[in-house]
């Protein structure tokens, strides 16, 4: 079974090392940094499968870091872990490609769940590159086991929950969805968050498709459908 590395920058000491400790026994390395210029010397030094980022952290914010590895490592899925519940922060994180946003305190098991989820997608997009398991539908392709959308054959190279997004609106064609649907879908019925969290999300999702296909309906979320 592989080991995981994961990068986790939390000044709180307490809050690391028990978080830390349920991600060792799960069976992930973890690195841990108080500090995001350590965070970024870290990075800088090793590679990483995984980062869970604190925002609030002393020098260098965690919302930079997330910038840095967006740019250096954008291959590298990040999860915010932090207790900034506004929903301009959020934005902003998600803005940055961050792939999840928790807000803290949260619980150990839920933790290790989120990043469960994410590495799998990872795990599936490795293994099943030459399975033909994708869908083929107007020129956009979806492969539910790797959690990827193509594009005439190009990676679309979208986050976790952009994908999930996509692929709730385009198993269902025409079938409009509310924003509150769509946090459902993506997070989980126990997430709160604000619904601007998914228009950003469909911001960032329309910029990496090559076609029209994600249309608004005023005043009440979005549908999939291909417009020339």
């Amino acid at each position: 079974m592989q080991e995981y590395r994961i990068l986790f920058l939390e000044d709180e000491e307490m809050i690391r090392e028990v978080l830390a400790e349920y991600l060792k026994i799960a069976g992930y390395q973890v690195t841990q940094v108080g500090d995001g210029q350590k965070a970024l010397e870290t990075l800088q030094q090793e590679t990483f499968d995984f980062a869970i980022l604190d925002i609030m952290v002393p020098g260098i914010t965690g919302l930079e870091v997330l910038e840095y590895i967006s740019i250096h490592h954008p291959e590298l899925p990040v999860v915010m872990l932090t207790a900034l519940g506004d929903e301009q922060t959020q934005v902003e994180a998600f803005n940055r490609y961050a792939d999840d946003y928790i807000i803290k305190p949260v619980s150990p098991i839920i933790l290790l769940k989120r990043v469960e989820t994410i590495l799998r997608r990872g795990h599936h997009l490795a293994s099943s590159q030459d399975r033909g398991t994708s869908k083929q539908q107007t020129g956009l392709q979806i492969d539910e086991l790797a959690f990827r959308a193509l594009y005439n054959e190009r990676d679309l190279e979208l986050t976790l929950s952009e994908f999930l997004i996509l692929q709730v609106l385009l198993q269902h064609p025409k079938q409009v969805f509310s924003r509150n649907q769509l946090i459902d879908h993506v997070f989980g019925t126990d997430y709160i968050c604000s619904d601007r969290v998914i228009d950003t999300h469909v911001k960032n999702l329309r910029k990496k498709l090559p076609i029209n296909c994600i249309q608004t309906v005023i005043g009440v979320g979005y549908r999939y459908e291909v417009v020339n």
